[in-house]
């Protein structure tokens, strides 16, 4: 059997702020279907990865390709319409909007509800995450944070993406709210959304992805099915808290 071709392909990317190197030579591939990972600690380098491969900071060294298009120079905009789509960390909604307002600009890049389509993903966000149904015409800053997480995620779905890069699901977040976020991403995954997931809190993602990127002091440290490292007793001790046995 083959194996398809990637739907994402990082290569060997630079991220610069100023004079200061907050990523480099990071390489990263995503196949369709794959629900992969990116871990690391606070300033590790992940957001500074998502930010070079989704447009919203332009790379100095390297090349993105996306469904087998050179995206490197394409600003955010441009790679949300192509189908890559971030769900950022902090969430970044319109807090003095109403919920459904939010969903619908999430829907604009295809024309906002205009389409059948977009209305069909507006009633399966809306399955989805029966507590926003519940909250339709309620400004967004005034819900509950785990509450604002499933908007910034179902206002990403309307987006219609082929591959939704989700950074720090947890940030903020109850244990139970994260776990029943997760659930929720296994299940899109399942149903063939291609997923990458930026989080600190390694355990919660090395128990659902497939694959697992590695990221520290500005680089890809190593990679790996997840399986294998949840096992790796160096990422054990970084990442999830425990000690290497002597």
């Amino acid at each position: 059997m083959s194996i398809p071709d990637p739907l994402l392909s990082v290569e060997g990317i630079e991220v610069r702020y100023g004079a200061a190197t907050a990523l480099r030579a990071a390489n990263l591939s995503i196949r369709p279907g794959q629900l992969v990972a990116v871990i690391g600690n606070n300033g590790a380098g992940k957001t500074s990865l998502m930010r070079g491969l989704t447009g919203l900071v332009r790379p100095s060294a390297g090349r993105v390709m996306f469904k087998g298009e050179d995206t490197t120079r394409l600003a955010a905009h441009a790679k949300v319409a192509r189908g890559l789509v971030m769900v950022p960390e902090g969430r970044m909604l319109f807090p003095d909007q109403s919920v459904e307002d939010n969903l619908i600009l999430g829907a604009y890049v295809h024309g906002g509800l205009k389409r059948l389509e977009a209305k069909r993903n507006l009633e399966r966000s809306l399955t989805l995450f029966p507590r926003l149904r519940e909250r339709l015409q309620q400004p967004a800053g005034s819900m509950s944070g785990g509450e604002q997480q499933m908007l910034a995620i179902a206002r990403g779905l309307m987006t219609e993406p082929d591959l939704l890069v989700i950074d720090e699901l947890s940030l903020g977040l109850a244990p139970k709210i994260v776990e029943q976020l997760i659930g929720i991403l296994r299940d899109l995954n399942r149903q063939g959304l291609s997923i990458l997931l930026v989080e600190q809190l390694a355990s919660y993602a090395l128990a659902i992805t497939d694959y697992a990127y590695v990221v520290a002091h500005g680089h890809v440290e190593r990679e790996g099915p997840s399986a294998v490292l949840v096992r790796d007793p160096d990422v054990m001790a970084a990442f999830l808290g425990k000690k290497k046995a002597a």
